[in-house]
């Protein structure tokens, strides 16, 4: 720090400490006041990509066909599933369904249309058709239809008969679909740059008035989804079930975001406590730190809760982060202080706080950016969770430095200095044995520094980005055993949608019938039905959809798949065997009773019969699923094998939204570990002044980030939402290590431009510093292995193992490094 700023510093911060405090606190309060409204978001727009087309594109078609809101309950009864016992358990699970506020309606296979139980004609098709319930239905042959019909079979029933499924469907919230669309349509204004001045106003006002509907709206759906467990477990001596759905995964996720947030907040600041007894004994050296770390998280949780800014799934973790990043700050505040007091015991207490600001200020500024490049990175991720998760962490850091240079130094001053620390620092006597050991292997630390560049090398080039989304649960949680259960059972958990819209011909052909149907219009008797022109309702395009059908039901990762060719499999059933002619196909089309239509034909066909949609289920759970590839495939199979024009040709669901995301991952792991090396880099050139010694500072930590990516890869752990961040936090907490040892290099060199004497001096000084920072940021990543969610299992070990690989590099590559190069100039020759 320079003389001026040190000197305000001091007349400001230092000399009225009590001043200095109050300000902290007001802030403190402020903020603290608004942590109420510190809010959580799991839902699917938090795990996609920013501006995905494809998002938009499946809300327009869950509008026409249906939406993935709604839960579904595996049902194993214990005595047979036909029986009066098993039947009345499944009845009044129904019934309690039903009577739930925001359920729409309950199926299960007491309410589905039966057809072939006996067999009935298409004519009868029109009347109303018979279910479970109907009184004197065969329960036998009912259970036969139930296992062989091709609209049934795996879907509402698993093969060996033995488990059901009853599906909950929520009601169509048209309010926030509104306010969803509304929001959709100006941002798109915004993004083209064609928005008024009014228009952004409303953009505002609706932004803001969707995320508090959002947020009621999660909120509701959360009451139905314990109301729904609560019923299951009045009923659980009857049968062995299982909750699934998107709204049941996106309500357990904020369990586990709570979950998360509490444990590790709390898990996090215990261990840290410790850490610090063990580091310094002395209470003092205790509570300040810790009042930094709660000051740090309180302010910024209410400065989230201010701003109405919603953590997700990946931000979860920034309490725990900031907490090891403030203890991070106060520890090197703490060992300045100290060495300086056994190096000048007799001066006053504000002379020596000032004297350790002014000595540790300006490595711990630039650490703090630098660590502020590297979370800043992922803002070019294009991920909407991993954009707020790098704002959370910059604008947490940057609190972080600030509050605490006031509110540490200011408590500090108002104490005694106490006693010097004793000489005899076992922890000092530990670096420097570290620092004899770089000294004399300076060869030995080179070639594994190569050889396990070469190891991450090979490790880099097999990382993947495909994984299980049932991998991302503990074996242990409901999401998991449900998701299970129903990819072994019922047909697969993940939906894929394919839409085939009618081809240009027929659009062309379609103006022409119109226009000779205008003309023969009176031609036709009053209730008489006419034959439609429909592209995909008729004999030969059904044929064609069916053939599409048993290709997709013929892929080993595909579980269940329903189409139109579902309906028209049973109505040949029906009619010995015969698919029903384009006339019976008409009847069927306008006098099928409304809900036997929607279950069979609606959810599968426009209205105008000019778009079909085929929906499957992947079967999440199954080892060798890789989604890119497998779309890839259908989609060559129907573009080049049928003949579809690939712009007829579109794949939706859910699916579709994480694979888009996935295989971001990969352009995102690129592009942010780019952004943070060049960032750090500039740093680096600009702290020291020299383009050499910026260039070997940043070695030891491309190894440690390149290390961590290659045990990765060769352990065969994909890239996700969560560790796709770890290269680039790493870079940037492991940076601090570097700049607190050059700068102290830098302040050593002079004394006796003896390289191997300075390592020992930086080593017993400075490296105490990076000793305690490591270890107590690497244990504290390590508590994340407590989570129930696997990719923040990973993402704790894989960035506390990253440390550890930083430490060693700043304590014995770096070192070495600088010994070799020398790139202070020559030393002074003795």
């Amino acid at each position: 720090m320079s003389k001026v700023l040190i000197h305000f510093y001091d007349r400001v911060v230092l000399e009225k400490p009590w001043i200095s405090l109050l300000f902290v606190g007001l802030i403190v309060a402020f903020f603290g006041y608004h942590t109420p409204n510190f809010k959580l978001d799991a839902s699917g727009e938090s795990l996609v990509l920013e501006n995905d087309e494809s998002l938009r594109y499946y809300r327009h078609i869950t509008k026409l066909y249906g939406s993935d809101d709604f839960l579904f309950i595996t049902y194993t009864p214990k005595e047979d599933m036909m029986s009066e016992n098993s039947l009345a358990g499944l009845k009044a699970l129904r019934d309690e369904f039903s009577k739930l506020e925001g359920v729409s309606s309950v199926v299960s296979i007491l309410d589905v249309p039966l057809l072939n139980s006996p067999k009935i004609k298409v004519s009868e098709l029109t009347e109303e058709v018979r279910t479970l319930e109907t009184e004197g239905m065969d329960k036998e042959l009912a259970r036969r239809e139930f296992l062989e019909s091709p609209i049934y079979k795996t879907l509402l029933m698993s093969q060996d008969g033995k488990t059901t499924a009853i599906q909950v469907n929520f009601e169509r919230d048209e309010k926030y679909f509104s306010l969803l669309h509304k929001r959709n349509d100006l941002r798109e204004k915004s993004r083209a740059s064609t928005i008024t001045e009014k228009e952004s106003e409303e953009l505002e006002r609706v932004v803001k008035e969707f995320n508090d509907y959002h947020a009621l709206m999660l909120e509701k759906e959360s009451r139905i989804i314990e109301e729904v467990r609560r019923i299951i477990d009045k009923h659980r001596d009857k049968a062995k079930m299982f909750l699934g759905g998107v709204p049941m995964i996106v309500a357990d996720m904020i369990t586990f975001i709570e979950h998360d947030l509490v444990v590790f907040g709390f898990g996090v600041l215990g261990f840290l406590v410790l850490a610090l007894f063990f580091f310094f004994r002395h209470l003092r050296w205790v509570i300040l730190p810790v009042c930094c770390c709660c000051i740090t998280a309180l302010t910024m949780v209410g400065y989230l809760g201010f701003l109405d800014w919603r953590v997700t799934v990946i931000s979860s973790n920034f309490i725990s982060i900031l907490l090891i990043i403030t203890m991070a700050l106060t520890i090197h505040l703490i060992v300045r202080y100290r060495d300086l007091h056994v190096e000048v015991p007799e001066i006053d207490q504000r002379t020596l706080v000032l004297k350790a600001v002014h000595h540790i200020a300006k490595p711990c500024f630039y650490t703090a950016v630098t660590t502020i490049v590297a979370f800043s990175s992922l803002v070019v991720s294009g991920i909407r969770p991993v954009i707020d998760f790098g704002w959370i962490m910059t604008i947490g850091i940057s609190l972080a430095f600030i509050l605490n240079f006031i509110f540490f130094p200011a408590a500090l001053v108002l104490l005694k200095p106490g006693d010097p620390v004793s000489d005899k620092d076992p922890t000092k006597k530990f670096t420097l044995a570290i620092a004899e050991f770089t000294r004399n292997n300076i060869k030995l630390i080179m070639g594994v520094s190569i050889a396990l560049a070469v190891i991450s090398v090979a490790g880099i080039t097999r990382l993947e980005v495909e994984n299980r989304f049932i991998d991302n649960f503990n074996d242990s949680t409901e999401i998991y055993q449900g998701m299970e259960v129903i990819d072994k059972k019922l047909g697969g958990t993940t939906p894929l949608d394919i839409i085939i819209d009618a081809d240009d011909e027929f659009w062309e052909y379609l103006k022409e019938m119109e226009e000779e149907e205008e003309m023969f219009e009176d031609d036709y008797e009053e209730g008489q039905v006419q034959n439609e022109e429909t592209y995909w309702f008729n004999e030969d395009m059904l044929n064609k959809v069916e053939e599409i059908h048993d290709y997709l039901d013929s892929l080993p990762e595909v579980g269940k798949v329903r189409s139109i060719s579902t309906a028209m499999k049973a109505f040949k059933i029906i009619n010995d065997g015969m698919m029903p002619d384009d006339f019976e196909l008409a009847i069927i089309r306008k006098k099928l009773p409304e809900d036997v239509k929607k279950a069979l034909v609606s959810s599968y066909l426009s209205e105008d019969a000019n778009q079909v949609r085929i929906s499957m289920r992947l079967i999440d759970s199954a080892p060798n699923l890789r989604r890119n590839d497998l779309i890839n495939k259908i989609k060559q199979h129907l573009v080049d094998g049928m003949k579809f024009a690939e712009k007829d040709v579109k794949f939706t669901g859910m699916v579709i939204l994480y694979n888009n995301m996935l295989q971001s991952l990969y352009k995102s792991q690129i592009l942010t570990i780019g952004v943070v090396f060049f960032g750090i880099l500039l740093m680096f050139t600009l702290l020291f002044r020299n383009l050499s010694l910026a260039v070997i500072a940043i070695i030891p930590n491309i190894l440690s980030a390149g290390l961590v990516l290659g045990i990765m890869g060769l352990f065969g752990i994909p890239l996700d939402m969560m560790t796709t961040t770890i290269a680039a936090i790493t870079v940037g907490i492991a940076v601090d290590d570097t700049i607190h040892y050059i700068h102290r290099f830098k302040v050593e060199f002079p004394k006796d431009r003896n390289y191997l004497e300075t390592v020992n001096r930086c080593h017993g000084s400075i490296g105490k510093a990076i000793y305690y920072t490591s270890l107590t940021i690497t244990m504290g990543f390590s508590i994340l292995a407590l989570s129930k969610f696997t990719p923040t299992i990973y993402f704790g070990l894989l960035t506390g193992a990253a440390m550890m690989v930083a430490l060693l590099g700043a304590l014995t590559l770096l070192p070495a490094l600088i010994v070799v190069f020398k790139p202070l100039g020559q030393a002074r020759v003795e």
